[in-house]
């Protein structure tokens, strides 16, 4: 299980990291790094179309407003769940795999792993863009679940995910037929835990790690977010997002290796696609996958 590092562990260790700016950073990733990780969240999807889940007026919380509810995030409180599924089961029919399409962000991963340096990707998402955009299932860690199976919340059954889909767009609610719960898509409420295969590969992923690239998450949402702080302290670390997060640009943070890109997500892949030198591959790619003229 991933734990939190000592503070005074923290101050320790800032001698101990090397500067990079995004040039040096680039060539690197370019030349030597092999074993890249990449942390991803909403902000990767919403270039595609989909909403994140906290914008004021946009957002998955705010647009769920009619349904009263306690607080935002009771919609992923799986003890709320059992009492009114309704909010989640509408999230569910907006998101479920196939109405939205991956964009630029989600090939470049794509070309990390076409070029045999993704480690691996873990996503708080569940969209299923990552899978969509060709992101194989053995490089892929789903933290916050899938659509792609479903169980019944109380005795664990497995259900068919598909008859569980059929379901939820005829507006009915699967009820299992061993013991009554509510079946469900394997997504991760609060008060549920994140599946094994997250810390089995992010304890192995740590000591091997030479990159973590993060893009689009705020890293509040825990355990996910303590992926970013349990690298050695050598590593460097990318952060492509519109606003500093996490212990990103804390002057007490021991990895001052660190490079942020600040921008819009799309922008800021472009800009690192340069650096690297990937970009034509990267515009053609995604012209082939998408059918879009990608600008310069």
């Amino acid at each position: 299980m991933l734990k939190k590092i000592p503070f005074l562990l923290l101050l320790q260790a800032r001698c101990f990291s090397t500067k990079f700016t995004l040039k040096e950073l680039a060539g690197q990733l370019r030349d030597n790094y092999k074993n890249v990780v990449v942390m991803v969240g909403a902000g990767l999807s919403t270039p595609s179309g989909i909403p994140d889940f906290r914008s004021p007026d946009s957002g998955v919380y705010n647009n769920l407003q009619k349904y009263n509810l306690p607080r935002p995030e009771a919609m992923f409180d799986i003890h709320y769940f059992q009492k009114n599924p309704l909010p989640f089961f509408d999230l569910a029919r907006e998101l479920y795999p196939g109405r939205y399409k991956p964009n630029l962000a989600h090939y470049f991963i794509y070309l990390l792993q076409q070029k045999g340096k993704l480690l691996r990707l873990y996503t708080q998402n569940i969209d299923g863009l990552e899978r969509l955009a060709g992101i194989k299932e053995d490089i892929l860690v789903e933290a916050h679940g899938t659509f792609s199976t479903a169980s019944c919340i109380k005795c664990k059954k497995k259900y068919d995910p598909d008859e569980v889909k059929r379901d939820i767009f005829n507006n009915s609610i699967t009820i299992c037929d061993h013991c009554q719960g509510i079946v469900k898509p394997d997504i991760v409420f609060f008060g549920e835990e994140l599946p094994k295969r997250f810390d089995d590969c992010a304890d192995s992923d740590t000591k091997k790690t030479d990159l973590l690239i993060v893009m689009g998450t705020s890293l509040e949402v825990y355990p996910f977010a303590w992926l970013a702080d349990v690298l050695p302290f050598n590593t460097p670390r990318l952060l492509l997002n519109r606003e500093e997060v996490g212990s990103f640009g804390i002057s007490i943070s021991p990895y001052t290796a660190d490079v942020v890109i600040k921008n819009d997500i799309i922008d800021g892949v472009k800009l690192l696609a340069k650096e690297v030198g990937w970009w034509d591959e990267l515009k053609l790619l995604t012209d082939e996958k998408t059918n879009i003229n990608v600008p310069d």
